[in-house]
């Protein structure tokens, strides 16, 4: 395995992300070197009209897919991809590590999305940066998110061009290995993986101990989120948010889903059982209290709840601002469908988690430091981002249409995020993780879970 480490060892002093069209450059570049080993094709179209891309490397019985960008605003992955392509084309020791296999590597899951958020992948990486330029797609026109699903009162089967072009792979190859490259925001390190495998749990652990960057052990990212290991939960599927709406709400699970679909592994189980899946998700920014387990004087429904409230009256603003204005919108862009979408499924699902936690038994104890600061600045910075999208709206109207009452609501959105930036860069204290050391934790991670699933297949 000395070969594993010395390839993570020698990942590159990333001082950006690259953009859509640098990273199929690359990738067309590396084909043209290495004609015989490795394949630069394309596997479908985005929604806008845009070629998707897919690399093949190796001709092996057992398949690995890997995919960037199954959210938009999630360019961590690409990078991680970007090097490991390199990496299997150039050194055959490397490659022969993995025996068998056929890597579908697919740098860019989501273009027209990760198109809308070029606008901060060269910098600076600050909080308020990141929100100006944020874009992530409504659930329903989210890549890892519309694969076709049946379950009880639920069934739908709508997924967007970009999922049918990794459904196509998933069909055909039947992968033993799905690694879906999605990032956090803010936080510590955590893993998402398709069942129990403590064999991998100190390697997770390993992974980001070794470069300094914490373990995200505050609020799990879903109330009903399985855990297996600290920082190690069971991969959440549609199925799982469905059960937890129905024990927490009088209405139909399937309203509030709306049109969404379910995630990768789900549709990768139907064509194979043993199909094993991980999703390693690494921050933009830490703060070491993200991994403190040191007891506060809060009890921890209260700051659960007290969140969810300060969600309420953020989303109320938003509507304060945009409603006035929805029906002169004349540009129906995404960020526009997107927006729409957050504000009505908030309206859904806020009142479901807020009955969850007035009767979850969990939340009886008082508070760590880091679910403090999980439901506290965290959060905040999350929210930030809703009103990032807001912002680009009114602005393309104004441009489009030179009314100036968009223009007017622009500058007192602007005014909202930089006073909401200015607070978390108190508050915060936080740190740029570089990129290099991300990419070596999602490499880290998913080699040795490749390994897994290859043994286990």
């Amino acid at each position: 395995m000395s070969v594993i480490k010395e390839v993570i060892k020698n990942v590159p002093d990333y001082e950006f992300f690259k953009t859509v069209d640098e990273l199929n450059e690359s990738s067309r570049k590396l084909a043209e070197r290495f004609p015989d080993l490795v394949k630069f094709y394309r596997i479908g179209e985005s929604m806008a009209g845009d070629p998707i891309y897919c690399l093949k490397i190796g001709n092996g019985s057992k398949a690995i897919l890997m995919y960037g960008f199954p959210h938009p605003n999630e360019p961590i992955g690409s990078m991680m991809l970007e090097y490991l392509s390199e990496q299997l084309a150039e050194n055959e020791k490397f490659r022969n590590t993995f025996k068998d296999v056929s890597w579908f590597i697919v740098k860019v899951a989501d273009n027209d999305g990760a198109k809308l958020n070029e606008g901060w992948f060269k910098g600076p990486y600050a909080p308020l940066n990141y929100a100006l330029n944020f874009y992530r797609p409504a659930s329903y026109q989210q890549v890892e998110w519309t694969f076709p699903i049946k379950y009880k009162t639920l069934d739908n089967n709508d997924p967007i061009p970009e999922t049918k072009a990794l459904m196509k792979i998933i069909e055909e190859e039947k992968p033993v290995f799905i690694y879906s490259l999605h990032n956090a925001g803010f936080g510590g390190v955590y893993n998402y993986i398709s069942e129990d495998a403590p064999l991998l749990y100190p390697i997770f652990e390993k992974a980001y101990e070794d470069l300094d960057i914490p373990a995200a052990l505050g609020e799990p990212e879903m109330p009903y989120a399985v855990k297996y290991a600290d920082a190690v939960y069971k991969m959440p599927t549609t199925e799982d948010s469905y059960e937890y709406y129905a024990a927490n709400s009088d209405k139909d699970p399937a309203e509030i889903i709306g049109k969404a679909g379910t995630c990768s592994y789900a549709y990768g189980k139907l064509f194979n059982e043993k199909v094993f899946e991980l999703v390693c998700e690494v921050p933009y920014y830490y703060n070491p209290k993200i991994e403190d387990q040191s007891s506060t004087e809060f009890v921890r429904r209260d700051l659960v709840l007290a969140n969810l409230e300060n969600a309420k009256d953020n989303y109320q603003k938003i509507k304060d601002i945009y409603f006035p204005l929805k029906e002169r919108v004349v540009i129906d862009s995404p960020l526009k469908i997107a927006l729409e979408h957050f504000i009505e499924s908030a309206d859904k699902y806020l009142p479901v988690q807020e009955n969850w936690a007035k009767n979850a038994k969990e939340l009886e104890n008082k508070a760590t430091v880091a679910e403090a600061f999980d439901n506290g600045p965290v959060s905040q910075t999350y929210k930030m981002l809703i009103w990032g999208m807001l912002r680009r709206i009114l602005l393309l109207n104004f441009d489009k249409t030179g009314d100036e009452e968009f223009k007017v609501a622009a500058e007192s959105v602007y005014k909202e995020m930089t006073e909401m930036g200015e607070r978390l860069e108190e508050e915060l204290d936080y740190s740029v993780i570089p990129i290099k050391k991300l990419v070596q934790i999602q490499l880290m991670s998913g080699l040795y879970a490749a390994l897994y699933a290859i043994d286990k297949n």
